[in-house]
């Protein structure tokens, strides 16, 4: 008789930890997941599905604007936040459903409540104690606020999906995918929209090209931007808010959003009773087979404080439990992930940066860069412009990154990571046919490099 009651204890029911659960079970192993807040994660619940569908909605007012220009006429439109808000709980709700089924289908068993490692073997659910030959922490992230006076004032992006009224102005503080993606949104509902970042550039590691264009698409759009801002403190006036942002600058908001970040949820789980080790950041330290200091126990997502995208989550999940429960190792490629911004207009890129190119191939690479009008914008009035760039090593012809601010970008891009990852050539693009017409077309029609 085994000395364990289950082969693995899942803490966090998100992406990496679901997909793990559900792909031991299947491959025979016990199988116990627990989750103390909502099944999907971060996600599913206050990521990335619930803001997509914020981004669509914030859109129509664009649409509804370049409707004059191909012939249509209306009433002006009215936009409902509360009916919003309720469409999306009821897709939620139909999402976790679904994730619960495919926990409950595979045999691993849910457990509701928060998880405490006791030592490197034992968990604790409430009064229930389980003993696992192994464990699995996949407990994502969390929103970091700073420590300043007004820090109790201030509403992060989880609260953003529960809002019971939009508020008319809103102060979002940050530069990165969260704070650019939700100020496209705010502003798209009809909301005055004012972001505050402390550099002087939006989207830190993204491509600086990319970085300067979507600023200025944002601001052509009429949101305000304030660079090089750092606010240190925020005070109640007049039923809003007033953020001091430096010597004699303050801004006034209904609403005050910090998206400065996420860090390792690692806070409360007993990690260092059971002997896990967590670096500078507190995230949890692992080694390439996603095994912690403690030999019993794995880690794996943005609890790890690596490359914290949802994909890469479930597809570190598939390579640890096949190596676990399939006598299989294929490690995953962190080179070359696409990701996407849903900014508006969209961002999408993979590959290198052409700051990365030029330093790991020096001298030795061709920018091929475009800008223009896309054809829905010859009529629209709105004068929304789309930027692609490709990065080709000129020694072997390899195309090495993919940059695009448009409508579409994340769609488009993937199709192209696909190329990259092929190891496609410049030659290939130039002799692939393009689809006519489209904003995609332009990726195989570059001809002429950027002069030096």
């Amino acid at each position: 008789m085994s000395e364990y009651d289950v082969d693995l204890f899942v803490i966090g029911a998100g992406s990496g930890g679901v997909r793990a659960a559900r792909m031991a079970a299947g491959l025979g192993a016990r199988v116990v997941i627990a989750e103390q807040q909502y099944l999907g994660g971060t996600c599913v619940n206050v990521g990335c599905v619930p803001k997509k569908l914020f981004v669509y909605a914030s859109h129509f007012q664009e649409d509804f604007a370049a409707a004059p220009g191909f012939g249509w006429s209306f009433q002006p439109p009215r936009f409902d936040w509360s009916q919003l808000l309720a469409q999306k709980n009821r897709e939620i709700d139909r999402l976790q459903t679904v994730y619960q089924g495919l926990l409950e289908n595979s045999g691993a068993n849910i457990i509701i409540g928060q998880a405490r490692l006791l030592d490197a073997h034992t968990v604790a659910v409430g009064e229930r104690q389980f003993r696992a030959e192994r464990i699995l922490v996949a407990t994502g992230g969390r929103p970091w606020l700073p420590d300043i006076p007004g820090k109790e004032f201030i509403s992060t992006s989880d609260d953003m999906f529960a809002l019971q009224h939009l508020p008319e102005r809103i102060l979002i503080v940050g530069g990165g995918y969260i704070a650019v993606e939700f100020a496209g949104i705010m502003h798209g509902l009809g909301v005055k929209t004012t972001l505050s970042y402390r550099g002087d550039k939006l989207l830190r590691g993204f491509d600086q090209d990319i970085r300067e264009f979507v600023a200025q698409e944002m601001l052509k759009k009429g949101i305000d931007i304030h660079f090089n801002s750092d606010i240190t403190r925020i005070e109640t006036q007049d039923g809003g808010y007033l953020a001091h942002a430096g010597p004699g600058q303050t801004i006034a908001a209904d609403l005050v959003l910090y998206a400065t970040g996420r860090v390792a949820n690692t806070e409360a789980f007993g990690l260092k009773t059971a002997g896990v080790e967590l670096d500078e950041q507190g995230a949890i330290k692992v080694d390439a087979y996603y095994q912690t200091s403690q030999p019993s126990i794995y880690a794996l997502g943005d609890v790890t404080n690596r490359v914290n995208l949802t994909p890469v989550a479930t597809a570190e999940a598939m390579a640890l439990v096949n190596r676990l429960y399939a006598n299989q190792w294929t490690p995953v490629d962190y080179d070359n992930i696409p990701t996407a911004v849903f900014s508006q207009p969209n961002v999408g890129t993979v590959g290198l940066t052409e700051a990365e190119a030029g330093r790991r191939y020096p001298n030795d690479i061709d920018v091929y860069k475009s800008v223009f009008t896309p054809m829905k914008h010859t009529l629209s009035g709105l004068g929304e412009k789309t930027l692609m760039k490709m990065l080709v090593q000129r020694s072997s012809d390899r195309v090495l990154g993919m940059h695009m601010v448009g409508a579409d970008a994340g769609e488009i891009i993937q199709g192209m990571a696909v190329a990259i990852r092929a190891g496609a050539t410049k030659a290939v693009f130039d002799s692939t046919i393009g689809i006519h017409p489209t904003a995609a077309e332009e990726f195989v029609s570059m001809r002429k490099s950027v002069p030096e």
